[in-house]
């Protein structure tokens, strides 16, 4: 039997935000975000919720039907600046005034991100701790892949682990070339995907939306 996947929503909430801070307390990024293991414990869930709010305003969340995994995607149309330039501010304002690396990694990060195309970005992935290694991200990352394989649509993420890379790699994404480096910190990999020519369940060619 396949995963099942449903789409998120607010009354998800609670749900979205416990499983995100579970499967990112120990990540690099999250480590270089939030430095003190205390303070990390705090604050980090204001941000998983933040970041939850942009992905529910800004495109969508999608949740496997037993909670254990999610995925924050935003929809990015072409020439728009990534939270503008006055997002990561903001950011760090609503989650954690006195920390500036929860502005800075959203100013790298936008930095880096492509505009000249619109484009699905995948912004987080989170499978609960001792369920990962069961292809339930790979079920999340791929449905949406296929959608937009079937509109024409490109996709764009961060790698933050060597991991996570080899698995884009294998999804058809492709590092751009330049690395990001978090000052004294972990290393993220943009990559790009182009959309792959879609073939209807029945073995012929798709036509695009």
């Amino acid at each position: 039997m396949g995963v099942v996947i449903r789409r998120a929503g607010e009354s998800d909430r609670a749900d979205v935000v416990r499983l995100l801070d579970e499967a990112f307390q120990d990540d690099p990024v999250s480590g270089w975000v939030f430095p003190g293991d205390e303070h990390r414990r705090r604050r980090h869930g204001a941000l998983m919720e933040a970041f939850l709010d942009l992905a529910l305003s800004q495109g969508f969340v999608d949740i496997t039907q037993d909670g254990a995994a999610v995925a924050l995607w935003w929809s990015v149309p072409a020439g728009e600046d990534e939270g503008g330039e006055e997002g990561p501010a903001q950011l760090r304002a609503a989650v954690d005034p006195d920390n500036a690396r929860v502005e800075e990694i959203g100013r790298i990060t936008g930095e880096a991100h492509p505009t000249d195309r619109p484009h699905q970005y995948l912004h987080m992935i989170g499978v609960r701790p001792g369920r990962q290694g069961e292809g339930l991200g790979t079920a999340l990352i791929e449905s949406v892949l296929e959608r937009c394989d079937r509109e024409g649509l490109h996709a764009y993420l961060e790698a933050s682990n060597s991991r996570s890379r080899a698995l884009y790699t294998r999804l058809g994404f492709h590092f751009t070339g330049n690395a990001i480096d978090l000052p004294d910190g972990p290393q993220l990999w943009p990559m790009w995907r182009e959309p792959r020519p879609f073939v209807t369940p029945c073995g012929g060619p798709g036509e695009f939306a």
